[in-house]
């Protein structure tokens, strides 16, 4: 079979090679493999940004769906010819994330499903929803749990809040869906004017071009009569914490979830004095995603898949993605 390998550290490294085909084992279940979604973590560990001491060579990518074409002795959870995606970390079931679940992270502690056959253990493995396409499903795993967590879980988002995303990347966009399937405002930052024509066509209420606002929040507070947002789906990073910190309204909840602007000094003060919310939000468990599959399928929702690439067009496709100049997530067809 094909897998896609990363033999030394740099996108224009990567390799398609030869492997044997996997079998399960016990408790185990073999996916055919039929679509991935890139994440920002992979281009870091395709880069060495992520893990510079990670074992190489070494199959990357966390996210992706298949078909089950295999399962071992034992297994209960899903029957042949099911379509499932992995969980991220595949020994977070339920409850608060431990040591052992964040050491089970496919695409990072463990190896990838880059390969168009990959066998998991059918504890870390759930069924996805019927009407979504291959490359929607992939989506799923981390970009969507991760904004699930942030403003569902453990934001406990309710009708009438207003939520600050930041940028239109996959986390921000199905951050904006689920805000709004629950009946929150939506405030979305961006460079872009047509990528906050989008967002606003998808219902955020107002857009910021931070480049020609470069005091976005300022234009927050005074879009929210000086009160500031609810919650903030940060995933600048140390760069854009500060602004954050006073976008904010006093009491409200950050959830913290990438660095995608940088390094930057963090002025810790306003959580102080404003008793604000930082949660770290790490993904979620299997449990969680089982929980937004179901939302997901009762409101029919569609994840915003912005180009689909070919398996041959791995670099290509993470080099799209490293460019910023995607709308949602970044889908590869195997």
């Amino acid at each position: 079979m094909k897998t896609i390998v990363i033999p030394a550290f740099g996108i224009e490294n990567l390799q398609i090679m030869d492997r044997p085909e996997p079998t399960p084992g016990p408790g185990q279940v073999l996916l055919k493999m039929n679509a991935w979604s890139l994440n920002y973590r992979d281009l870091l560990i395709v880069k060495g940004l992520y893990n510079p001491k990670l074992k190489l060579p070494f199959v990357p990518l966390s996210d992706g769906v298949g078909e089950v074409i295999g399962i071992g002795e034992g297994v209960t959870r899903v029957k042949l010819g099911e379509r499932v995606a992995g969980c991220f970390m595949q020994k977070w079931i339920s409850g608060d994330v431990n040591d052992t679940a964040a050491r089970s992270a496919l695409g990072g502690a463990l190896e990838g499903v880059a390969a168009e056959q990959v066998v998991l253990d059918q504890e870390g493995v759930v069924r996805v929803p019927a009407h979504l396409t291959d490359e929607e499903a992939a989506t799923l795993p981390c970009a969507a749990l991760t904004a699930w967590n942030a403003l569902v879980t453990h934001g406990k988002l309710k009708a009438g809040d207003t939520v600050l995303i930041q940028g239109t990347g996959g986390v921000s966009i199905f951050a904006l869906q689920f805000a709004k399937i629950l009946g929150a405002r939506v405030i979305a930052t961006s460079s872009s004017n047509a990528k906050l024509e989008r967002v606003q066509a998808m219902g955020a209420s107002d857009g910021i071009n931070y480049k020609e606002t470069p005091s976005w929040e300022d234009k927050v507070r005074e879009l929210t009569g000086g009160a500031g947002v609810d919650h903030v789906v940060e995933v600048g990073g140390a760069a854009t914490f500060n602004q954050s910190l006073k976008a904010v309204r006093t009491g409200g909840r950050i959830s913290l979830i990438g660095v995608l602007a940088g390094k930057g000094d963090v002025n810790l003060m306003p959580v102080l004095m404003k008793g604000v919310c930082v949660q770290g939000i790490f993904v979620g468990s299997r449990t969680m995603f089982e929980a937004m599959n179901r939302e997901i399928d009762n409101e029919q929702l569609r994840p915003i898949v912005d180009r689909v690439f070919g398996f041959a067009e791995i670099q290509a496709a993470l080099t799209h993605l490293e460019s910023g100049a995607h709308f949602g997530k970044v889908c590869i067809r195997i």
